[in-house]
């Protein structure tokens, strides 16, 4: 195959991107923007060892389930890869992917496992509580928005349909405040310039806002009237941070951070816990699935009142929160200090006795804790996109919990892990749940159990 060969191809499936997949002369050929059943004309745009990238030149024959996408920028912005899909047909996209995973990376066989259908949004649109847009200026205008796809060109977002409203309002309002005051936005080119990145947060429950200005530098001209001009236009804000960043960096957030006015942090609500969340707090981006997500984590541990559960990597102590009034007691762990620390200020703040909390992994926590005579009955995981510790799930195969609950967000490493697993444990279940309606991401919940 060779650079900008054209050829008709049919779709096969959905890739774990969301790109459209199809074989020419047996070889794996990926299509963003392409759908399952679709016929098109492709047009070859990168060719790899194994595989080869196109674009869709023409469709010839397209998807029932093909839909005009509401955002205007979806071509270029590639925040979403799915709006051209209808909603219920993404949810069956996801579970396949799901499936697909478990195909290539595990032995089970597939007829034999519980997969159920994925657990959608009745309304699933403007559900992110949090945007961080980057700032960039063209023609003397301010722009606020994301790269696009493959390039450092920032495309301007002023509606985007999956942020929620509060978020996008404010950071409209704080653009106009900076091209106001003529406070000057950071060039990537050159290096100069003092605006990085504009972050909002909204405590959806609780309608608190907090912005974050993430800056160059310490000093920040004119202070005092950037905070009264956003306090002024923007009433419901409770706090104003600024976040200095001066490296030369793809990570928004730099070491220091600062609040401006009003409180560190904003409240928000999941369900009966209360969480204060401040600017580098990790948060579920989508409230209203995360409510959904844990109560399947809490169907799948199956408490009685007398279960030790150990919650490993906990962050703030979130998930181990949601299970504790069913639980004998709770431990979890984290690498992170100030995740620890606040989820014991969580636990504590929620009258949660019985819950401890330790910095470090999981793998030097538990055999410490099994020598000790305390061994869980359940282990609750929520890994990041890179999967478990290959340490930490031998540490698993050792301690032997009866149940095994196992929180995704990689259909992937999912896989992975489950191939691991799958020695001493069976899988009675896999539960996707969309977190990220219009983009290619899946949620998991998979209970395993111990073989007897």
């Amino acid at each position: 195959m060779e650079i900008k060969q054209t050829f008709p191809l049919t779709i096969k499936r959905l890739g774990i991107n969301g790109e459209g997949v199809g074989y020419f002369k047996r070889q794996v050929v990926f299509v963003p923007g392409a759908l399952p059943g679709e016929e098109v004309v492709a047009e070859v745009t990168k060719v790899h060892p194994k595989f080869s990238e196109a674009r869709i030149k023409k469709i010839r024959k397209p998807s029932e389930h093909r839909v005009k996408p509401v955002c205007p920028v979806y071509e270029e912005c590639g925040g979403c890869q799915l709006q051209h899909l209808h909603y219920s047909q993404q949810l069956k996209e996801k579970r396949d992917i799901i499936i697909q995973s478990l195909e290539r990376h595990t032995k089970l066989p597939i007829s034999d496992l519980v997969i159920k259908d994925t657990i959608g949004m009745d309304n699933p649109w403007g559900y992110r509580n949090k945007s961080q847009f980057q700032v960039g200026e063209k023609a003397g205008k301010i722009l606020a928005g994301l790269y696009g796809m493959n390039s450092h060109k920032i495309i301007n977002i002023e509606q985007c349909a999956v942020q929620h409203p509060a978020t996008t309002k404010a950071t409209e309002v704080v653009k106009a405040v900076l091209q106001d005051l003529k406070i000057t936005v950071y060039n990537e080119k050159t290096g100069k310039g003092l605006v990085r990145t504009i972050v909002a947060r909204t405590g959806i429950q609780s309608g608190e806002l907090q912005i974050v200005l993430i800056t160059t530098k310490k000093e920040l001209p004119k202070k005092e009237l950037v905070i009264e001009e956003i306090k002024k236009r923007l009433p419901e804000v409770t706090s104003i941070v600024q976040n200095v960043n001066g490296q030369k960096t793809s990570l928004i957030f730099g070491d220091e951070t600062k609040t401006l006015e009003g409180n560190d942090f904003i409240q928000e609500t999941l369900g009966d816990l209360q969480f204060e969340l401040s600017a580098r707090t990790f948060f579920q981006l989508n409230p209203e699935q995360t409510v959904k997500l844990y109560d399947e984590v809490k169907a799948a541990a199956k408490l009685t009142g007398k279960e030790k559960v150990v919650d490993a990597y906990c962050g703030v102590g979130t998930i181990g929160l949601w299970l504790a009034g069913d639980a004998g007691e709770i431990r979890g762990m984290d690498v992170i200090p100030e995740s620890i620390e606040d989820a014991r200020k969580n636990a504590d703040r929620h009258g949660i006795k019985h819950a401890r909390y330790e910095v470090g992994k999981a793998e030097q926590w538990m055999p410490k804790w099994a020598k000790e005579g305390w061994r869980p009955d359940v282990i609750v995981v929520d890994p990041p996109r890179t999967g478990c510790d290959a340490e930490f799930l031998n540490t698993v195969l050792k301690v032997k919990p009866k149940t095994f609950v196992y929180v995704s967000c990689n259909p992937s490493t999912l896989a992975k892990d489950i191939a691991t697993l799958s020695k001493f444990y069976k899988v009675e279940y896999i539960q996707p749940v969309d977190m990220f309606p219009h983009t290619a991401h899946v949620e998991a919940v998979t209970k395993l159990v111990l073989k007897s």
